[in-house]
Protein backbone atom coordinates (compact mmCIF):
# COMPACT_ATOMS: atom_id res chain seq x y z
CA UNK A 1 0.00 0.00 0.00
CA UNK A 2 1.60 3.11 -1.16
CA UNK A 3 2.17 6.14 1.59
CA UNK A 4 1.57 9.87 1.60
CA UNK A 5 1.94 13.11 3.44
CA UNK A 6 2.06 16.21 3.32
CA UNK A 7 3.70 19.10 4.07
CA UNK A 8 4.21 22.86 4.06
CA UNK A 9 2.05 25.54 3.59
CA UNK A 10 0.84 27.42 0.23
CA UNK A 11 2.52 30.37 1.23
CA UNK A 12 4.51 33.13 0.53
CA UNK A 13 8.47 32.04 0.46
CA UNK A 14 6.71 28.35 1.15
CA UNK A 15 5.85 25.31 -1.12
CA UNK A 16 2.91 22.63 -0.30
CA UNK A 17 5.15 19.34 -1.03
CA UNK A 18 2.90 15.84 -1.03
CA UNK A 19 4.81 12.79 -0.71
CA UNK A 20 3.81 9.52 -2.00
CA UNK A 21 5.86 6.52 -1.51
CA UNK A 22 6.05 3.84 -4.06
CA UNK A 23 7.87 0.46 -4.41
CA UNK A 24 8.82 1.17 -8.34
CA UNK A 25 9.04 3.60 -11.61
CA UNK A 26 11.54 6.26 -10.23
CA UNK A 27 10.87 9.65 -9.12
CA UNK A 28 7.86 11.88 -10.48
CA UNK A 29 7.54 15.45 -10.27
CA UNK A 30 4.39 17.47 -10.57
CA UNK A 31 5.81 21.08 -10.43
CA UNK A 32 3.23 24.22 -10.03
CA UNK A 33 5.59 27.59 -8.94
CA UNK A 34 4.81 31.03 -9.53
CA UNK A 35 8.65 31.06 -10.64
CA UNK A 36 8.60 28.02 -12.68
CA UNK A 37 9.91 29.54 -16.49
CA UNK A 38 13.06 30.80 -14.48
CA UNK A 39 13.85 28.12 -11.45
CA UNK A 40 11.25 24.99 -12.58
CA UNK A 41 14.95 22.92 -13.08
CA UNK A 42 16.52 24.28 -10.17
CA UNK A 43 13.31 23.24 -8.05
CA UNK A 44 13.25 20.16 -9.69
CA UNK A 45 16.95 18.95 -9.03
CA UNK A 46 16.96 20.31 -5.35
CA UNK A 47 13.84 17.93 -4.65
CA UNK A 48 15.42 15.11 -6.36
CA UNK A 49 18.91 15.61 -5.34
CA UNK A 50 17.19 15.95 -1.43
CA UNK A 51 15.27 12.58 -2.44
CA UNK A 52 18.21 10.53 -2.77
CA UNK A 53 20.71 11.81 -0.28
CA UNK A 54 18.00 9.92 1.71
CA UNK A 55 17.95 6.97 0.53
CA UNK A 56 14.68 7.32 -1.69
CA UNK A 57 14.17 6.03 -5.44
CA UNK A 58 10.60 5.45 -6.11
CA UNK A 59 8.09 8.37 -5.22
CA UNK A 60 5.34 10.62 -6.74
CA UNK A 61 5.91 14.35 -5.48
CA UNK A 62 3.58 16.93 -6.30
CA UNK A 63 5.12 20.36 -5.09
CA UNK A 64 3.23 23.71 -5.17
CA UNK A 65 5.72 26.27 -4.92
CA UNK A 66 5.16 30.08 -3.38
CA UNK A 67 8.92 31.13 -4.21
CA UNK A 68 10.44 28.73 -1.36
CA UNK A 69 14.37 28.81 -1.18
CA UNK A 70 16.84 26.10 -1.89
CA UNK A 71 16.96 25.26 2.35
CA UNK A 72 12.98 25.51 2.33
CA UNK A 73 12.66 23.38 -0.19
CA UNK A 74 15.14 20.62 1.19
CA UNK A 75 13.28 20.97 4.81
CA UNK A 76 9.59 20.47 3.81
CA UNK A 77 11.12 17.14 1.45
CA UNK A 78 13.17 15.93 4.15
CA UNK A 79 10.15 16.26 6.86
CA UNK A 80 7.92 14.29 4.33
CA UNK A 81 10.23 11.65 4.37
CA UNK A 82 10.47 11.50 7.63
CA UNK A 83 6.86 11.26 8.32
CA UNK A 84 6.75 8.46 6.54
CA UNK A 85 9.84 6.09 7.26
CA UNK A 86 13.23 6.49 9.52
CA UNK A 87 16.11 8.67 8.45
CA UNK A 88 20.00 7.59 9.66
CA UNK A 89 22.12 10.16 10.16
CA UNK A 90 21.43 14.03 10.52
CA UNK A 91 19.61 14.55 6.81
CA UNK A 92 20.61 16.54 4.47
CA UNK A 93 21.64 19.95 5.65
CA UNK A 94 21.91 22.99 2.85
CA UNK A 95 25.21 25.02 2.55
CA UNK A 96 26.31 26.76 5.27
CA UNK A 97 25.94 30.86 4.36
CA UNK A 98 25.58 31.75 8.62
CA UNK A 99 28.73 32.98 10.02
CA UNK A 100 30.24 30.83 12.81
CA UNK A 101 30.94 32.88 15.88
CA UNK A 102 30.38 33.62 20.03
CA UNK A 103 28.21 36.39 20.53
CA UNK A 104 29.59 37.57 24.49
CA UNK A 105 27.32 36.67 27.44
CA UNK A 106 26.10 40.29 27.98
CA UNK A 107 25.34 41.15 24.83
CA UNK A 108 22.75 43.78 24.09
CA UNK A 109 19.41 41.96 24.34
CA UNK A 110 17.32 45.21 24.51
CA UNK A 111 14.68 42.97 22.13
CA UNK A 112 14.27 39.70 20.86
CA UNK A 113 11.54 39.21 18.10
CA UNK A 114 9.35 35.76 18.18
CA UNK A 115 9.18 34.03 15.06
CA UNK A 116 7.44 30.87 14.49
CA UNK A 117 9.56 28.37 13.26
CA UNK A 118 6.87 26.78 10.63
CA UNK A 119 7.01 29.95 8.51
CA UNK A 120 9.84 30.49 6.30
CA UNK A 121 8.87 33.55 4.72
CA UNK A 122 9.07 36.08 8.09
CA UNK A 123 12.31 33.93 9.33
CA UNK A 124 13.93 34.57 5.85
CA UNK A 125 14.05 38.97 6.55
CA UNK A 126 14.23 39.15 9.87
CA UNK A 127 17.77 40.21 10.38
CA UNK A 128 16.76 43.12 8.64
CA UNK A 129 14.49 44.28 10.88
CA UNK A 130 16.79 45.51 13.80
CA UNK A 131 16.39 43.63 16.72
CA UNK A 132 19.48 42.65 19.03
CA UNK A 133 17.96 38.66 19.11
CA UNK A 134 15.82 36.90 16.86
CA UNK A 135 13.61 33.68 18.40
CA UNK A 136 12.77 31.13 16.30
CA UNK A 137 9.82 29.10 17.91
CA UNK A 138 9.12 25.46 18.23
CA UNK A 139 6.65 25.91 21.09
CA UNK A 140 4.04 27.64 21.18
CA UNK A 141 3.39 29.47 17.65
CA UNK A 142 3.99 25.49 16.54
CA UNK A 143 0.93 22.58 16.36
CA UNK A 144 1.76 19.16 17.10
CA UNK A 145 1.28 18.11 14.14
CA UNK A 146 3.66 20.82 12.46
CA UNK A 147 6.60 20.41 15.24
CA UNK A 148 8.66 17.70 12.99
CA UNK A 149 8.43 20.01 9.78
CA UNK A 150 9.37 22.90 12.00
CA UNK A 151 12.46 21.54 13.99
CA UNK A 152 13.82 20.80 10.01
CA UNK A 153 13.32 23.87 8.68
CA UNK A 154 14.57 25.83 11.82
CA UNK A 155 17.44 23.39 11.48
CA UNK A 156 18.03 24.59 7.61
CA UNK A 157 17.26 28.19 8.19
CA UNK A 158 20.24 28.62 10.89
CA UNK A 159 22.34 26.91 8.88
CA UNK A 160 21.64 29.24 5.58
CA UNK A 161 19.94 32.56 6.54
CA UNK A 162 22.20 35.44 8.01
CA UNK A 163 20.40 37.18 10.31
CA UNK A 164 23.17 39.78 10.45
CA UNK A 165 24.36 41.05 14.01
CA UNK A 166 21.17 39.68 15.61
CA UNK A 167 21.72 36.99 18.07
CA UNK A 168 19.94 33.82 17.05
CA UNK A 169 17.88 32.12 19.75
CA UNK A 170 15.77 28.96 19.23
CA UNK A 171 12.74 28.19 21.74
CA UNK A 172 12.44 24.34 22.17
CA UNK A 173 9.83 22.43 23.73
CA UNK A 174 10.23 21.37 26.94
CA UNK A 175 11.94 18.53 27.59
CA UNK A 176 9.18 16.89 29.57
CA UNK A 177 7.50 16.59 26.18
CA UNK A 178 7.67 14.44 23.57
CA UNK A 179 9.46 17.05 21.44
CA UNK A 180 11.99 19.05 23.60
CA UNK A 181 14.98 16.03 23.08
CA UNK A 182 14.56 16.00 19.53
CA UNK A 183 14.16 19.64 19.37
CA UNK A 184 17.77 19.70 20.53
CA UNK A 185 19.09 16.69 18.74
CA UNK A 186 18.18 18.45 15.29
CA UNK A 187 18.79 22.15 16.14
CA UNK A 188 22.12 21.97 18.38
CA UNK A 189 23.92 21.25 15.31
CA UNK A 190 23.26 23.81 13.30
CA UNK A 191 24.81 26.35 16.43
CA UNK A 192 22.39 28.49 17.53
CA UNK A 193 23.81 31.38 19.83
CA UNK A 194 21.31 30.47 22.82
CA UNK A 195 18.31 28.27 23.74
CA UNK A 196 15.42 29.63 25.19
CA UNK A 197 14.03 26.88 27.53
CA UNK A 198 10.55 27.18 28.15
CA UNK A 199 8.69 26.61 31.33
CA UNK A 200 11.17 26.61 33.53
CA UNK A 201 10.46 25.72 36.84
CA UNK A 202 13.75 24.57 38.74
CA UNK A 203 17.61 24.50 38.56
CA UNK A 204 16.96 20.60 37.17
CA UNK A 205 15.65 21.87 34.17
CA UNK A 206 18.75 24.01 33.11
CA UNK A 207 21.00 21.00 34.21
CA UNK A 208 19.19 18.54 31.73
CA UNK A 209 18.82 20.52 29.01
CA UNK A 210 23.02 21.93 29.51
CA UNK A 211 23.96 18.25 29.78
CA UNK A 212 21.90 17.18 26.59
CA UNK A 213 23.65 20.63 24.71
CA UNK A 214 26.97 19.88 25.71
CA UNK A 215 26.85 16.00 24.62
CA UNK A 216 25.96 17.17 21.07
CA UNK A 217 28.24 19.61 21.16
CA UNK A 218 31.04 17.11 22.17
CA UNK A 219 29.51 14.58 19.63
CA UNK A 220 29.43 17.44 16.64
CA UNK A 221 32.66 18.88 17.62
CA UNK A 222 31.41 22.56 18.01
CA UNK A 223 33.83 24.55 18.92
CA UNK A 224 31.80 27.38 21.06
CA UNK A 225 29.30 26.91 23.96
CA UNK A 226 25.64 27.78 23.46
CA UNK A 227 24.28 29.70 25.50
CA UNK A 228 21.19 29.01 27.29
CA UNK A 229 18.40 31.30 28.38
CA UNK A 230 15.22 30.17 31.01
CA UNK A 231 12.03 31.46 30.63
CA UNK A 232 9.95 31.84 34.13
CA UNK A 233 6.57 31.22 33.35
CA UNK A 234 4.83 29.95 36.60
CA UNK A 235 4.61 31.15 40.71
CA UNK A 236 7.13 28.00 41.02
CA UNK A 237 9.77 29.46 38.44
CA UNK A 238 9.14 32.70 40.03
CA UNK A 239 10.35 31.13 43.64
CA UNK A 240 13.20 29.15 42.44
CA UNK A 241 14.70 31.95 39.77
CA UNK A 242 17.63 32.47 41.85
CA UNK A 243 18.26 28.85 41.68
CA UNK A 244 17.90 28.38 37.98
CA UNK A 245 19.90 31.38 37.19
CA UNK A 246 22.85 29.95 38.65
CA UNK A 247 22.11 26.55 37.56
CA UNK A 248 24.75 27.10 34.90
CA UNK A 249 27.62 28.94 33.40
CA UNK A 250 26.03 29.13 30.40
CA UNK A 251 22.63 30.94 31.73
CA UNK A 252 22.79 34.57 30.29
CA UNK A 253 19.45 35.96 31.42
CA UNK A 254 16.25 35.25 32.94
CA UNK A 255 12.91 35.86 30.52
CA UNK A 256 9.96 36.58 31.86
CA UNK A 257 6.19 35.30 30.55
CA UNK A 258 3.53 36.97 31.66
CA UNK A 259 0.60 35.36 29.83
CA UNK A 260 1.52 31.43 31.11
CA UNK A 261 2.33 33.09 34.75
CA UNK A 262 -0.75 35.02 34.87
CA UNK A 263 -2.73 31.56 33.63
CA UNK A 264 -0.71 30.20 36.64
CA UNK A 265 -1.90 31.78 39.27
CA UNK A 266 -5.50 32.21 38.18
CA UNK A 267 -5.16 35.80 37.46
CA UNK A 268 -6.23 38.10 34.75
CA UNK A 269 -3.20 39.70 32.39
CA UNK A 270 -4.09 43.26 32.60
CA UNK A 271 -2.33 46.45 31.05
CA UNK A 272 -1.02 47.74 33.94
CA UNK A 273 0.63 44.87 34.86
CA UNK A 274 -0.67 44.48 38.91
CA UNK A 275 -1.07 40.88 38.63
CA UNK A 276 2.76 40.34 38.05
CA UNK A 277 4.49 43.18 39.49
CA UNK A 278 5.81 40.96 42.43
CA UNK A 279 6.79 38.28 40.35
CA UNK A 280 8.71 40.77 37.61
CA UNK A 281 10.19 42.21 40.79
CA UNK A 282 11.77 39.09 42.37
CA UNK A 283 12.73 38.31 38.45
CA UNK A 284 14.99 40.82 38.53
CA UNK A 285 16.09 40.68 41.49
CA UNK A 286 17.21 37.07 41.29
CA UNK A 287 19.21 37.57 38.09
CA UNK A 288 20.80 40.88 39.25
CA UNK A 289 22.12 38.49 42.54
CA UNK A 290 23.09 35.87 39.78
CA UNK A 291 25.06 38.55 37.89
CA UNK A 292 23.03 37.49 34.63
CA UNK A 293 20.28 39.77 32.51
CA UNK A 294 16.53 40.06 33.37
CA UNK A 295 14.57 40.66 30.60
CA UNK A 296 10.92 41.17 30.61
CA UNK A 297 7.43 39.61 29.26
CA UNK A 298 5.65 40.96 25.93
CA UNK A 299 3.97 43.77 25.13
CA UNK A 300 0.80 42.26 23.67
CA UNK A 301 -1.45 44.77 22.19
CA UNK A 302 0.57 45.73 18.68
CA UNK A 303 -1.62 49.00 18.09
CA UNK A 304 -0.73 50.59 21.01
CA UNK A 305 2.66 52.04 20.69
CA UNK A 306 2.20 54.63 23.74
CA UNK A 307 1.04 51.64 26.22
CA UNK A 308 4.10 49.71 24.62
CA UNK A 309 6.25 52.42 25.51
CA UNK A 310 4.57 53.13 29.14
CA UNK A 311 5.79 49.26 29.66
CA UNK A 312 9.33 49.40 28.27
CA UNK A 313 9.75 52.95 30.75
CA UNK A 314 8.58 50.89 33.68
CA UNK A 315 10.35 47.82 32.81
CA UNK A 316 13.48 49.63 33.02
CA UNK A 317 12.81 51.27 36.07
CA UNK A 318 12.49 48.18 37.53
CA UNK A 319 15.41 46.76 36.63
CA UNK A 320 15.19 44.58 33.10
CA UNK A 321 17.59 45.06 30.10
CA UNK A 322 15.34 43.91 27.87
CA UNK A 323 11.37 43.63 26.30
CA UNK A 324 9.95 40.81 24.13
CA UNK A 325 8.53 41.78 20.90
CA UNK A 326 5.97 39.34 18.81
CA UNK A 327 5.82 42.39 15.69
CA UNK A 328 9.16 44.63 14.14
CA UNK A 329 6.87 47.83 14.57
CA UNK A 330 7.62 47.22 18.36
CA UNK A 331 11.37 47.09 17.99
CA UNK A 332 12.30 50.93 17.49
CA UNK A 333 9.86 52.50 20.04
CA UNK A 334 12.14 49.87 22.71
CA UNK A 335 15.20 50.57 21.41
CA UNK A 336 14.29 54.68 22.09
CA UNK A 337 13.35 53.90 25.16
CA UNK A 338 16.24 52.31 26.20
CA UNK A 339 18.87 54.72 24.85
CA UNK A 340 19.99 57.45 27.30
CA UNK A 341 19.30 60.53 27.43
CA UNK A 342 21.89 63.56 26.38
CA UNK A 343 21.21 64.57 30.24
CA UNK A 344 21.97 61.11 31.34
CA UNK A 345 25.00 60.64 29.40
CA UNK A 346 26.65 63.64 30.11
CA UNK A 347 25.97 63.68 33.54
CA UNK A 348 27.58 59.76 33.74
CA UNK A 349 30.30 62.01 31.95
CA UNK A 350 30.82 64.71 34.23
CA UNK A 351 30.49 61.67 37.21
CA UNK A 352 33.82 59.93 35.61
CA UNK A 353 35.42 62.82 34.60
CA UNK A 354 35.25 64.07 38.65
CA UNK A 355 36.41 60.52 40.04
CA UNK A 356 39.54 60.80 38.19
CA UNK A 357 40.70 63.98 38.96
CA UNK A 358 39.59 62.80 42.69
CA UNK A 359 41.77 59.85 41.89
CA UNK A 360 44.92 62.14 40.06
CA UNK A 361 44.94 64.20 43.10
CA UNK A 362 45.13 61.51 45.81
CA UNK A 363 41.86 62.75 46.92
CA UNK A 364 39.94 60.15 48.98
CA UNK A 365 36.61 61.10 48.30
CA UNK A 366 35.34 62.47 44.70
CA UNK A 367 32.50 65.16 44.57
CA UNK A 368 30.29 67.36 41.88
CA UNK A 369 29.18 70.12 42.96
CA UNK A 370 27.59 69.72 46.14
CA UNK A 371 27.23 66.10 45.88
CA UNK A 372 29.62 63.32 46.82
CA UNK A 373 29.86 60.60 44.46
CA UNK A 374 29.91 56.89 46.18
CA UNK A 375 30.25 53.53 44.54
CA UNK A 376 26.54 53.13 43.37
CA UNK A 377 27.08 56.74 41.62
CA UNK A 378 30.04 55.45 39.74
CA UNK A 379 28.77 52.08 39.01
CA UNK A 380 25.69 53.47 37.59
CA UNK A 381 27.25 55.97 35.19
CA UNK A 382 29.64 53.15 33.91
CA UNK A 383 26.16 51.36 32.93
CA UNK A 384 25.07 54.51 31.08
CA UNK A 385 28.47 54.98 29.00
CA UNK A 386 28.80 51.51 28.48
CA UNK A 387 25.39 51.45 26.86
CA UNK A 388 25.91 54.66 24.97
CA UNK A 389 29.30 53.23 23.67
CA UNK A 390 27.71 50.02 22.56
CA UNK A 391 24.38 51.94 20.97
CA UNK A 392 27.28 54.73 19.24
CA UNK A 393 25.89 57.37 20.92
CA UNK A 394 29.42 58.13 22.28
CA UNK A 395 33.32 57.21 21.34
Amino acid sequence: MEKQVQVGRSDKSDLLLTLTMRRRGGIRIDLQSSVLGTFGEQIRRTVVGTLEQLGVRHAHVQVDDKGALDHVIMARVEAAVRALSPVAGPGVWPPRRAPRRQVAKDRLRRTRLYLPGNNPDLMLNAGLFGADSVILDLEDSVAPQDKGAARILVRNTLLAVDFGAAERIVRINPLATEFGALDLEVVVPAEPDTILIPKCEAASSVVEVEERVAALERQHRLRRNIWLMPLIETARGVLNAYEIATASQRVVALCFGAEDFSADIGAERTVEGKESFVARSLLVLAAKAARVQALDTVFSDVADVEGLVKSTEEAIALGFEGKGVIHPAQIEPIHRAFAPSPERIAHAQQVIAALEEAERRGAGVASLGTKMIDAPVVARARRTLQLAKALGLVE
